[in-house]
């Protein structure tokens, strides 16, 4: 059975035929790190990560791209409070102008890594950011204007936007029409010929850090989000590649306006479009003013690692996935019975006749991954092969049970369990992963917490921190944090 996947664009699942064979080339869309990692976030991380790992599997030569917007409105509007609040007492080196942008941005940059490497998510091929991309704006915009497509603001605010009535195909994605749809509300209008017309670059503005423009033929100024990733993936994967995912959330406006641009401006751009559904609480949208969420930092304070990727992958990836209390116990016990069983098999067999075996998943396993990546029917096949195997080893049939270990090994693999931090070489370093990802996390709240002046709750953090035997130190930078000499571990 070949590979099929659901299209967004077509609404369809067809065969997956990428354009090179035996290649598959993949963006899909990371952070932006205006704040710490919410769960929408590393679930999506998981389900391409799923993916590319299948690819692999499969034969494919996989060139993945996951960017990082680390400028926009919102980066640039946090980091305008949350410096001065970290120091609202008056420390030393206090700065009344705000965090520089660019040092939240790291900080939040690295919280999402921590959050990726605790699950076991791999890093892309390439994960560029925006900031490190104004050449290839550049040369995107002006082909732009060249064509007909774009055009520089009257109002003489220096912002260039591209427009939407200049490209028929313009709600391909959605399937909407122009319309229908609501006014794009990254610019002030008055320099637009429609409301709906979105940024292509935005000039600088009074107010905004001098460090947050760049020149360019317009004028100082910056790019618009959906100009950064139309840029950053044709620069590194061509004018065509297979294929372009996100949350399902992205897809209007900004994968419709990256479609759109692209198109405008000649390029093939995506050939299939993936997009992954939303986390759920007991079946109602997550919502901080309701109080029913959960944080990837939460999750992993309250199950192993191994089992809150086990929870995040276990849906179909197109599926909402819905949390409930009592979900990552019942994942932990999953995962157990998976290790319970590999680990008697090692015992019993021995690890050269386990290693001996083929290393081949069930045709199940593999006929529901094919299937736009059924993880549901995938982890069945998976339990069902392990209760063989432990059939197999109370009834002494050696071969088989070897057989069935080896081919829970490689599945195990191919859903990216083995790879957690946990599952790694020793306990030390999975212990410091699993520390790094939770005292990360809790510094992102905290600095949260600060530059919504809740200083409550920040000192609330810092005192848990201290009381475990964790030491901050503040900086312009951000905040860092450490353990006693006596504490570490090798």
């Amino acid at each position: 059975m070949a590979l099929r996947l659901y299209d967004t664009k077509t609404a369809t699942v067809r065969d997956f035929v990428p354009l090179e064979p035996g290649r598959v080339s993949l963006y899909y869309c990371g952070a932006t790190v205006q704040g710490r990692p919410h769960v929408g976030h590393v679930r999506s991380a998981v389900a391409f990560d799923l993916l590319v790992r299948w690819l692999e599997h499969s034969g494919f030569a996989v060139t993945s791209v996951r960017n990082v917007t680390d400028i926009d409105d919102k980066i640039l509007e946090k980091a305008a409070v949350s410096f001065a609040a970290d120091f609202a007492g008056g420390d030393d080196g206090a700065d009344p102008a705000g965090e520089p942008w660019f040092a939240l941005a790291h900080r939040f940059e690295q919280a999402f890594h921590a959050a990726y490497d605790a699950l076991g998510v791999r890093r892309p091929t390439y994960e560029p950011r925006a900031t490190g991309h104004m050449t290839e704006m550049f040369a995107l915009i002006e082909r732009l204007i060249e064509a007909g497509h774009a055009y520089p603001a009257e109002d003489g605010s220096g912002d260039v936007y591209f427009d939407v009535r200049s490209w028929p195909a313009y709600g391909e994605l959605t399937r909407q029409a122009l319309e229908d749809m609501q006014d794009a509300p990254d610019a002030d209008p008055r320099g637009k010929r429609d409301p709906r017309d979105f940024a292509l670059w935005k000039g600088h503005k009074e107010g905004e850090p001098e460090t947050a423009a760049w020149d360019s033929p317009w004028g100082r100024g910056r790019p618009g989000w959906h100009l950064e990733c139309s840029a950053m993936s044709t620069k590194y994967l061509g004018s065509t590649f297979d294929i372009h995912g996100g949350g399902l959330d992205l897809r209007f406006p900004h994968h419709e306006n990256e479609l759109a641009q692209s198109s405008a401006a000649g390029d093939g751009f995506a050939r299939h479009w993936l997009h992954n559904g939303m986390v759920t609480y007991e079946g109602e949208k997550m919502s901080k003013s309701v109080g029913n969420t959960i944080s990837p930092d939460e999750m992993l304070a309250a199950a192993r690692p191994t089992a809150v990727r086990y929870f995040l992958g276990q849906a179909q990836y197109r599926s909402p996935l819905d949390y409930r209390p009592g979900a990552l116990q019942e994942a932990e016990a999953a995962v157990e019975r998976i290790e319970t069983f590999a680990a008697r098999a090692v015992e019993t067999l021995g690890e050269d006749a386990v290693a001996a075996a083929a290393q081949q998943v069930p045709a199940e396993f593999a006929a529901a991954m094919d299937d736009d990546l059924n993880v549901p029917a995938a982890l069945a096949a998976l339990h069902e092969t392990v209760r063989a195997g432990n059939t197999a080893l109370d009834e002494g049939a050696a071969d088989v049970a070897a057989a069935r270990a080896a081919a829970v090994r490689t599945m195990v693999s191919v859903l990216g369990l083995d790879d957690v931090p946990e599952a790694g070489s020793g306990a030390a370093s999975a212990e410091h992963a699993a520390l790094a990802a939770l005292v990360d996390g809790l510094l992102a709240e905290r600095a949260e917490a600060k530059a919504e002046k809740d200083f409550a709750r920040a000192d609330a953090i810092r005192d848990r921190l201290a009381a475990a035997g964790v030491m901050i130190e503040d900086s312009r930078e951000g905040s860092r944090w450490s353990l006693p000499k006596e504490a570490r571990r090798g």
